[in-house]
């Protein structure tokens, strides 16, 4: 049982590891693109 429980717990961090991952990627590509954006149209 106490084996079980510790997978889901590994689980669950490995999954707000991936969250968090994925948000940052999106948060870097967004401010990429918008300094790319305002250098093209100035």
């Amino acid at each position: 049982m106490d084996k079980k429980q510790k997978n889901k717990k590994d689980m669950g961090k490995m999954g707000v590891r991936i969250m968090a991952l994925i948000l940052t990627i999106l948060m870097v590509l967004a401010v990429a693109s918008t300094l790319i954006y305002y250098l093209i149209v100035m």
